[in-house]
């Protein structure tokens, strides 16, 4: 007793080191043993515990079974970690007559991925009576046989298997047979005659064959047998072998020869003449596959043969010869089917999830895959790989099972879904093979920013536009999807306006359009800046920004100003001429200002006389007012001159200066504001070289002047734009021109007695805005240049305007 449980002790001590070996390599397997038929909710074992998992890790972990069949038979209570029936089991429907039944399940649990094998047997419980295919038999046995003969009876069948299938057979007690019992593979029995038969005394003899199983309690079938005792023949054939053994391959042709069978019969004439035939008893299934000459006893193929169906077959052949009564004796023919490569691979996926986040890390499990063939031996061994070129691959859990797993990066928005084509190929000769294709479809996350096509935008309104226009639409374009990519609009304060932007515009945040909120006076503000941030709804969110320049476009908004000394409204102003004044003696000089900029600031001045006087004319561009003739005696003492001073926006806009002009006799009691101007001189004066170098001294003061300050200030971090509005050029009242600058000023110029060369002083122009030059010859023509903006802030250009004298 000691030495057995040693041995035992050793013998579990091995399984145990070998399933620990086995678990390396798959992860882990488990054995698990229950009964057909019981209760669903029966508890099969703890399956946490033995997996040496926690059991609240789970539910969050998603520990869950997987099955390779269409029906689960097994769960898992999350909460407990016990793995129970859900199913009632029939171990006679999932195994038929074989001697263990295994379900295989895999345990799968994420975080990180683990997959374990659980094999459960299915232990047979005796449910099921043994039973003949027959209520009744008869046999037909001449009374000339003597006793020990033995005749085959019905083999009962019973769907248990093990000590619950059939176990042995009685015969009800009767004073002329027994019955013989042959253990083996399986149990069959035969009759066998202990006493001579007499028909005079009793021609039907009835028994009753029962058939018992192993179980506990034991369950038992019967059937009858009626025995019709005939006379003579008493020799029964005999066959040359008792067990005929052979073998053929799986889908031979119809037809096909198996073996010849035969049996001799030492009676003569008709008693000793043999037929064949196939037994009928209990070989349904044979006598559709298999037919045998009666004459011949060549045995061939009928049906189809199909290894996957049966491995081999038992077939009984009967030898009966014809005496009256016929005898008959009988023999076991085995037929091994060898197996042929006829069965493409079956692939089986489970899928895990039914999206793969766009983010998900390398390794991460997406489904199951399982890989049958029903060949055997070489013809059932697979190969199983992804023939196109995605970041999936395959990985080997054990022998034909696999999981499909992320093998790079994904990106939904270049592709939101692949096609997993998987093949699996046997090594047959010639291989057989099959494909399935998986869709994985890819989720999105939010992963993209919204975009706008530019970094800056410059947008142009024009001033007194209505309040409530649309400025512009901005758009910016998000890659995700669905909630990843909605995209709201907001405004952002910047620092360089002068009024805050709440005051100016305003955003829809779903449509990105902009609105003014105020109409825009372009004398009072040249531009603004501000930046839009455009933001998705994703979790976190994501922005971007784009910035937009806003220039206000000068409109003629502005009257042309008369400048001192003419300025006085609704006053009628005076001036002396002598009467010997020449032609081009000037009389008096307008000066006007526009507020407005360019072109709309570009003044002309007109002169109306009343009719017939024709004494006077008026620079178009300058103001100056002169002589045309000398006076004569038919002339008027006083001369009305009305001036229009208009500039050249659209439409324009006017103003005008009376002014009357009185001739006086004399000359010294002349009182006026500006002398006389003499006509500019052909040659170069002294006059005209020294203003010269007094012009060229200013500008290289000026120069180094403006070299101190850049370099002071060239540290300095500025912005795009200039705090200033762009330049606003106008003519001056004595000729020469001016700059102005919304609060800044650079005014150079002389008196009208020394009217032959101005300097203007000119900043750098506003970088967005190009600058225009517009000079103005002696012959009251104007040309307009337009020079580039530059992109240094203090960076002044000087330009030298001469005009000619009249």
């Amino acid at each position: 007793m000691h030495l057995q449980s040693r041995g035992s002790s050793i013998v579990t001590y091995l399984v145990f080191i070998m399933l620990d070996c086995y678990w390396e390599s798959v992860s882990g397997q488990l054995s698990y043993s229950v009964s057909e038929e019981v209760n669903p909710g029966t508890s099969v074992g703890n399956i946490a515990k033995d997996l040496n998992l926690n059991v609240p890790d789970l539910e969050s972990r998603m520990f869950q079974i997987v099955t390779g069949s269409k029906r689960k038979y097994f769960d898992v209570n999350l909460k407990t970690g016990v793995l129970y029936v859900d199913e009632i089991i029939d171990r006679e429907e999932l195994c038929a007559k074989g001697t263990k039944c295994i379900i295989n399940v895999e345990a799968v649990i994420n975080n990180p991925l683990k997959l374990y094998r659980v094999e459960i047997n299915i232990l047979d419980v005796n449910d099921n009576y043994p039973s003949f295919s027959a209520k009744s038999q008869t046999i037909d046995i001449a009374e000339s046989i003597l006793p020990g003969a033995t005749f085959p009876v019905l083999s009962a069948y019973d769907a248990d298997v093990g000590k619950n299938g059939i176990n042995t057979y009685k015969l009800n007690p009767n004073e002329y047979f027994s019955l013989a019992v042959h253990k083996g593979e399986s149990v069959s029995a035969e009759l066998v005659l202990q006493k001579t038969l007499d028909r005079e005394k009793q021609s039907v003899i009835n028994l009753t064959l029962t058939a018992v199983d192993g179980g506990t309690p034991p369950k038992s079938g019967t059937s009858e047998i009626i025995i019709n005792v005939l006379d003579n023949n008493d020799n029964i054939p005999v066959f040359t072998k008792s067990l005929f053994k052979t073998s053929i391959s799986e889908n031979v042709p119809l037809g096909t020869t198996v073996l010849t069978v035969t049996a001799t019969d030492a009676d003569e004439g008709t008693n000793g003449d043999i037929s064949y035939y196939l037994s009928s008893k209990d070989q349904d299934h044979i006598l559709e596959i298999f037919e045998i000459d009666s004459e011949t006893g060549i045995l061939t193929v009928k049906g189809k043969i199909d290894f996957e169906e049966n491995h081999a077959f038992e077939i009984r052949v009967q030898a009966m010869d014809n005496g009256q009564p016929p005898l008959a004796a009988q023999c076991k023919v085995l037929v091994e089917v060898v197996d042929f490569n006829d069965n493409a691979p079956e692939i089986t996926v489970t899928s895990l999830t039914n999206t793969v986040k766009e983010d998900a890390q390398a390794g991460t499990a997406i489904a199951l895959v399982a890989v049958l063939d029903r060949d055997g031996g070489k013809n059932g061994e697979v190969k199983c790989e992804i023939k196109n070129n995605i970041p999936f691959k395959l990985e080997t859990n054990y022998k034909h099972y696999y999981s499909l797993v992320v093998d790079g990066r994904l990106d939904r928005e270049s592709a939101p879904q692949y096609n997993v084509t998987i093949s699996a190929n046997d090594e047959g000769r010639p291989s057989l093979s099959s494909t399935t294709i998986i869709t994985v479809y890819i989720s999105d996350v939010n992963d993209n920013a919204p975009r706008f096509s530019e970094t800056v935008v410059n947008v142009h309104v024009k001033e007194n536009s209505p309040v409530g226009a649309t400025i512009i639409t901005v758009v910016a374009v998000d890659a995700d999807v669905d909630q990843n990519g909605q995209v709201t609009y907001s405004l952002l304060e910047s620092n360089r306006n002068s009024l805050p932007l709440s005051t100016m515009v305003n955003i829809n945040s779903e449509t990105g359009d902009i609105v003014s909120l105020q109409s825009f006076n372009y004398e009072e503000l040249k531009m603004f800046q501000f930046k839009v941030q455009a933001t998705d709804s994703g979790v976190p969110p994501l922005n971007s920004n784009v910035t937009v320049n806003v220039f206000i476009l000068d409109e003629n908004d502005n009257s042309p100003g008369i400048l001192a000394p003419y300025s006085e409204h609704g006053s009628v102003n005076s001036e002396n001429i002598p009467y010997s004044a020449e032609a081009g003696y000037f009389v008096a000089k307008i000066r006007a200002v526009d507020a407005d900029s360019g072109y709309n600031a570009l003044l002309s001045y007109h002169i109306s006389e009343p009719k017939g006087t024709n004494l006077f004319r008026i620079g178009t561009s300058t103001g100056e007012i002169r002589t045309k003739r000398r006076m004569s005696d038919n002339d008027l003492k006083t001369h009305p001159v009305v001036v229009f001073v208009s500039d050249n926006g659209e439409p324009s806009l006017s103003a005008t200066v009376s002014i009357d002009v009185v001739v006086a006799e004399n000359t010294g009691g002349i009182q006026t504001q500006f002398k006389h101007v003499p006509k500019k001189e052909e040659s170069f004066s002294d006059l005209n070289l020294y203003l010269l170098i007094a012009i060229v001294s200013v500008c290289v003061i000026f120069l180094l002047s403006l070299i101190s300050l850049i370099a002071v200030k060239c540290h300095r971090t500025d912005g795009s734009f200039s705090r200033y509005g762009a330049p606003m050029i106008t003519t001056h009242p004595d000729g020469s021109w001016s700059y102005s600058k919304s609060t800044q000023q650079y005014d150079v110029c002389f008196s009208s007695d020394t009217l032959k060369s101005d300097v203007v002083v000119f900043p750098a122009p506003f970088p967005p805005v190009d600058a225009e030059l517009i000079s103005i010859n002696g012959g009251d023509t104007f040309n307009r240049t337009q020079t580039l903006p530059t992109k240094e802030k203090n960076n002044y250009r000087f330009e030298f305007l001469r005009n000619a004298k009249e």
